[in-house]
């Protein structure tokens, strides 16, 4: 009898199962077949390459991916093959979240720093900068969000620019601008790419546009220049050679000052539940292969490279494998809302991981 049960229990799941994938639409289980592979193959790999052409066609037909020649389209095939085989390291290392293919699975690791991070490493937050004051963290909200509140503009795409940096410092300033005047105004991050070329220490430690910036920078240089434009007076264009179209004239929000949040997690929540959402910097490492859920991989280097915005965080509503219940940050992306989970990235919180905790700063913005 047991043997016939379980053969009509496996029938009912497979049955089950070819209904969902009809259901689903061919395009979809192509998706989710390839996310499948990546997550569930065995050790050998061969199952991960298997179909791996065919995937490569539907990563090509979902992100409109043209190549210029047969050589440019077999070198970006290896690539990607390359990168199915990082997202199952990564699906190992960070069971709580869901690896796979992203826009980004025909970039070399190289080439997606250099596009799509830009967190200049050379920068280092000043040793006199001002440090935001110790605020009371016995009555936080167990949940946040400043979604739910008003003070965050939809999500944005630095295309293939070194400019994230620039993307943390309007989003922060847009907060404040709300927090500062009920109004939420999407800012220029054009004008920062073209027209902020603050220094740290020296010629090198610049902001330099694609070539990467760092928020509290770049907040220096809204304060002295007199603020940041609208971004429809001053669009994005994803390139740093148009030369600076600065107007002073059309100035939608000002800096009033800015200040470095404490290291410590309770700190930084009091100060993004208090004063908006929070410039930080983060290592992408599991970024680029990053579809879902909270990301808390076991290994994650804290060396920084790229820049995004605190908008929250959640008290716990997954169960990885480790730091079962544990709080986590929600990350409102630069990348588009095609990215991750519709272009936000949960990180789990209290660990410093990925260094999201090591470079926290706030800014205020001028009441006007």
């Amino acid at each position: 009898m047991a043997p016939r049960l379980a053969a009509v229990f496996l029938a009912f799941v497979l049955v089950a199962t070819s209904c969902n994938f009809i259901l689903a639409g061919a395009d979809d289980v192509g998706e989710d077949l390839l996310i499948r592979q990546v997550v569930d193959h065995g050790d050998d790999g061969q199952n991960l390459l298997h179909y791996a052409d065919h995937h490569f066609a539907l990563f090509r037909k979902k992100f409109g991916k043209n190549y210029a020649t047969q050589e440019e389209h077999d070198y970006r095939f290896s690539v990607f093959k390359a990168n199915l085989r990082r997202a199952r390291r990564h699906q190992k290392l960070d069971p709580s979240a869901v690896h796979g293919v992203t826009q980004f699975s025909d970039l070399t690791r190289a080439e997606f720093r250099r596009q799509v991070l830009g967190l200049n490493r050379r920068l280092r937050l000043p040793a006199d900068a001002h440090e935001a004051p110790i605020l009371p963290t016995n009555d936080l909200p167990t949940d946040f969000d400043w979604r739910d509140h008003g003070a965050v503009t939809p999500v944005k795409n630095q295309g293939s620019c070194g400019s994230c940096w620039s993307f943390s410092t309007t989003g922060a300033l847009e907060g404040a601008n709300y927090l500062a005047t009920g109004n939420l105004v999407s800012l220029s991050e054009q004008q920062l790419v073209d027209c902020d070329h603050e220094c740290d220490s020296g010629e090198t430690d610049c902001d330099s546009g694609c070539d990467g910036g760092l928020m509290n920078s770049a907040f220096e240089y809204t304060l002295k220049s007199g603020g940041l434009m609208r971004e429809e007076d001053y669009p994005y264009t994803g390139t740093d050679r148009g030369g600076c179209k600065f107007d002073k004239t059309k100035i939608a929000a000002k800096v009033a000052n800015f200040s470095v949040v404490s290291l410590d997690e309770e700190q930084i929540a009091a100060n993004l539940v208090k004063n908006g959402p929070l410039a930080v910097a983060i290592n992408a490492v599991f970024m680029q292969t990053y579809i879902g859920g909270v990301s808390c991989p076991f290994i994650c280097s804290k060396r920084l490279d790229h820049g995004v915005l605190l908008v929250g965080y959640g008290a716990g509503a997954y169960s990885p494998i480790r730091l079962k219940d544990k709080p986590y940050w929600i990350i409102k992306n630069s990348w588009g809302e095609n990215w991750g989970e519709k272009g936000y990235y949960k990180i789990c919180r209290g660990h410093d991981i990925c260094g999201v905790d090591s470079m926290v700063s706030t800014v205020a913005a001028v009441s006007t």
